[in-house]
């Protein structure tokens, strides 16, 4: 059986490997247009920060690795048309050669592109992206010219934020500009936003929200300036960080889409039985709305390709679906969320009540290292199901954050919460912790 793979990152690293690791007899065929494969673009800004000392370690995977175990890679190759009736790839090398490549399966891995948004002045030298491998090491060998002491990033989600710290660790003046009115709101609620907010200004960070960039303006072909709906800003670089859109271009009208995606069934199959999608160019099932939906992170890419492997070879495995699970760390300020936050939940017209609690992390005698944390819990108000939650500390609390995962994927009720079988131990929490005391005090 041939199974064509196109793009080879997060989800198509994973399909490919388990196709080859679980079916002896599948011939695995694999198109990527960049020059490598498996790069970790989360931590893009730690390199840039110098929080590790290279790149090195953000690649899982190459080439030599797939081929090794039976893949047939072809690199910097781009797929120009995909015959969905006759089911034939078609492809062509940056070296001219050209590729027909018949296919039993297809596994689309094309991931997503920045949005470039069309403004005046885009086409200036130091306006860049972050999405590629390329596009880090550009920006950094331009932070190596003295000449770049001023950056400004635009968007104010997961990307900006950990830029914007990043910059300003490698000594750039820094600016961070966005339309709403605070930073990571597509995450958290305006609260734990401002927390963030604050740690940010209180680190360096200039903060420009509720303004939109009009345009950018330069100087001897180089940008100088930001433009925005409520002043100008002298700047040496502007990094755009304003989301991701998907690659369907190849979908053409042939396969159904959702909100710009692949539109996926439960084992990744798109409207097409013999062509599966995975990663950011495809939908997934979020159990808090209990829709399809678009949440784009490497978690999800990952699962998806193996879900897609295991199904385009012939066993049936149905994803559980996901609840947006993700956190971030600026600073030492560690904020996780999963699901649904109140505002989102509010503003898709749903009834919900929410239960919060703040406390030291640690039993109150331990005299060093304690730290306060917060939890925050969305519930349906009538089915009392958990939909979402947030949880916000200078501690690693994410194991807290796996279990409230588990608990919307499971349905489970703030009710069944509230006697949880939490383990205490005064080196790490509290016999009332946290959680405990925000399940006990839900309406």
């Amino acid at each position: 059986m041939n199974i064509v793979v196109i793009g080879a990152n997060h989800a198509g690293t994973a399909a490919i490997n388990t196709i080859l690791d679980n079916d002896s007899n599948a011939k695995v065929h694999v198109f990527d247009r960049n020059s490598n494969i498996s790069f970790l673009g989360c931590g893009m800004a730690l390199w840039i920060g110098h929080q590790i000392s290279g790149p090195q370690g953000l690649f899982y995977s190459s080439k030599e690795q797939l081929e090794q175990k039976g893949a047939m890679v072809h690199m910097e190759t781009e797929v120009t048309s995909i015959d969905y009736k006759n089911k034939i790839v078609y492809a062509k090398g940056t070296d001219g050669t050209s590729y027909e490549q018949a296919y039993d399966k297809l596994i689309l891995a094309t991931g997503s592109n920045p949005i470039r948004p069309n403004l005046p002045g885009m086409e200036l030298e130091n306006v860049q992206y972050v999405k590629l491998f390329q596009d880090a090491q550009q920006v950094v060998d331009k932070l190596a010219n003295d000449t770049i002491r001023s950056v400004t990033v635009v968007g104010a989600g997961y990307i900006g934020v950990e830029l914007a710290e990043a910059f300003v660790r490698n000594g750039q003046k820094t600016r961070l500009i966005d339309c709403a009115e605070t930073c990571l709101s597509n995450y958290y609620d305006k609260d734990y936003c401002d927390k963030m907010a604050q740690n940010m200004a209180e680190h360096g960070v200039e903060l420009c929200f509720g303004r939109s960039v009009c345009g950018l303006e330069g100087e001897n072909g180089k940008v100088t300036r930001v433009v925005t709906s409520n002043g100008t800003f002298e700047t040496d670089m502007v990094v755009f960080a304003i989301g991701f859109r998907p690659n369907t271009a190849l979908g053409g009208e042939h396969l159904k889409t959702l909100r710009g995606a692949y539109l996926v069934d439960r084992c990744q199959r798109t409207s097409d039985a013999d062509v599966y999608a995975v990663g950011d160019c495809a939908t997934v099932y979020n159990n808090a709305l209990q829709s399809d939906d678009y949440i784009a992170l490497a978690t999800n890419a990952v699962r998806s390709g193996i879900l897609a492997a295991h199904n385009a070879c012939g066993t049936t495995l149905e994803s559980p679906g996901v609840q947006g699970s993700n956190g971030i760390s600026i600073w030492g300020l560690n904020l996780f969320s999963t699901g649904l936050s109140e505002h989102r939940a509010k503003a898709l017209g749903m009834d919900v009540l929410v239960t919060e609690y703040t406390d030291w992390q640690k039993a109150a005698f331990i005299e060093s290292g304690n730290t306060h944390t917060s939890v925050k819990i969305v519930y349906d108000k009538n089915t009392r199901i958990i939909l979402g939650a947030q949880m916000m500390s200078d501690y690693d609390v994410s194991m807290g954050l796996h279990m409230f995962s588990l608990a919307i994927q499971e349905k489970l009720t703030i009710d069944k919460l509230k006697l949880l079988d939490l383990f205490f131990l005064p080196h790490f929490n509290q016999p009332y912790n946290y959680i405990t005391m925000a399940a006990l005090n839900a309406k």
